[in-house]
Parts: C-alpha cells; structure tokens; sequence
C-alpha cells in the first residue's frame, strides 16, 4: 500500500467510476489531472481518459507515462483548465468528470461546475472533492492560530478571496447547493481524510499494520454523516438530470 492519503483519493476516484456504471469502459474527463497518476491507473481498468490540466510540463509527464503503461491513445492530455474547458471539449462528450482538488482554486466555481455539466452526456456524473472548512478551523485552533480559525469560520466559500486567503474552503451544503443550483442530483456523499491529516507519520509509518488499519477506520467513516462535517475532504458525486422528454400532443402513451 502507498502512502494512506494517496490511497484514499484514488478511492475516491474508483467510488465515483462505480457509482457512474464503471461495469462498462467510460468516457472519463479528469478535470486538473496533472501528470496522470489516476487517469493512468483508469484506463488500465479499461475506460478512455482524457486530461485537462493549463501545465505542459504535467502533460508531458502524462504523455510519457501513458506510452510506457502501453496506453496511448486510451490516456490523453488536453493543455487547459476550468475557465477554457469549453473551447478544448465537446459538449455531452463524456459520461464522467472528475474536479478534485479544482474549485478551492478557480475564480468561480459554479462557473467550472456550469462547464462540466455542458460537457457531460445526460445522465452523466461529476465527482468533486474539495477542502472542509471545518477541518481547516479545527486545524489552525489546535495550532493556537485562534484569529485565523475565527476567520475562517465566519468567511463562506461564496464570499471567499483567493487571492488573499488562499485555496477555498467549502462546507458540505455549499457544494450541494451549487450543484443542484446547477441541474444535478447529489447521489454519494463521503469524507476524506478525517483522521489521516491529524494522527502523526511517525504512528503510520512505525508501527506495524497501522497504515492499513488507518485506512480501513477512514473507509468506514467516510459515509458517517457524524463524521464528514470534520473531513480534510468532502466529496460529492452527483447526476447530471437527464431532461424531462416533452408531453406527447397525442395524449398517447408509450409503447410498454
């Protein structure tokens, strides 16, 4: 086993695949994928990933690294990001886009969430995982860091400056409300990392069998509503509505 927290958002990953109807291969947008650590271990589970991320350097690595897994061209690059995605990808293209580690970064979130539902096919799923304000405020008050705790917790990810506070910070009813402001239906919600961040490496990495067990107690947690408010991450997995089909002027039903 890598490292816990390594482990656990490629979890993330394989829990969205499922829950998207990873049984059959999937059209798999990962959105800031970098050098394509998970889209790599993707195709080798048999779906066709496509990368967007604004770093060529990370590309490249991606290129490489799909060529050397025998992947190319199931694993490919897209240089861009969030606020261009539309001019790099087609609409209703894909059957799921993953934004990890995305929305605490971009200027306007429900801006990159209108774009991957414009990219996706209906019916098709967005996972999103993003930074727990709680879990930051719990942080910085444990560090004695009672003003920045204080700021934290009264700043919502609505008004939140990036510039000037650094990666934003969500509560779980921020990120659902913004996507079914924007026509999806939260299916799967679990937190990440609510013990990892906190219990020293010096445990994980000493004692035998504790990295397995850790990440075993953080897979049974992680649809615990008693626990997802105090995740390091939140993660939501979410349907694009498929849209309402038009009454039939006939007054006729379909055919059963």
């Amino acid at each position: 086993m890598g490292p816990v927290r390594t482990e656990l958002m490629w979890q993330s990953v394989v829990d969205a695949v499922d829950v998207a109807g990873g049984a059959e291969a999937l059209d798999v947008l990962d959105l800031g994928g970098g050098t394509g650590g998970d889209a790599v271990r993707l195709a080798l589970l048999g779906h066709r990933v496509a990368v967007v991320d604004p770093s060529p350097d990370a590309l490249a690595s991606l290129s490489r690294r799909a060529i050397d897994s025998g992947l190319n061209p199931t694993v490919h690059g897209i240089l861009g990001d969030a606020a261009d995605l539309l001019d790099h990808v087609q609409p209703a293209s894909y059957d799921l886009v993953i934004c990890h580690g995305v929305l605490e970064h971009v200027d306007d979130p429900a801006q990159a969430l209108a774009a991957i539902a414009t990219v996706l096919r209906p019916g098709g799923h967005v996972s999103v995982v993003v930074a727990g304000r709680n879990a930051a405020v719990t942080a910085r008050a444990l560090a004695g860091d009672f003003d920045a705790a204080r700021s934290l917790l009264t700043t919502t990810a609505a008004s939140w400056d990036v510039r000037a506070l650094g990666p934003r910070r969500f509560v779980l009813d921020e990120i659902q409300s913004l996507l079914t402001a924007l026509g999806f239906v939260p299916v799967v919600t679990n937190g990440l990392r609510v013990f990892a961040d906190l219990v020293p490496s010096a445990i994980v990495d000493g004692e035998p069998g504790a990295r397995e067990a850790l990440y075993e107690l953080e897979r049974l947690v992680r649809t615990s509503h008693d626990f997802t408010s105090l995740s390091a991450g939140l993660q939501s997995i979410a349907r694009l509505d498929l849209p309402v089909a038009p009454p039939d002027p006939g007054g006729n039903s379909a055919a059963l």
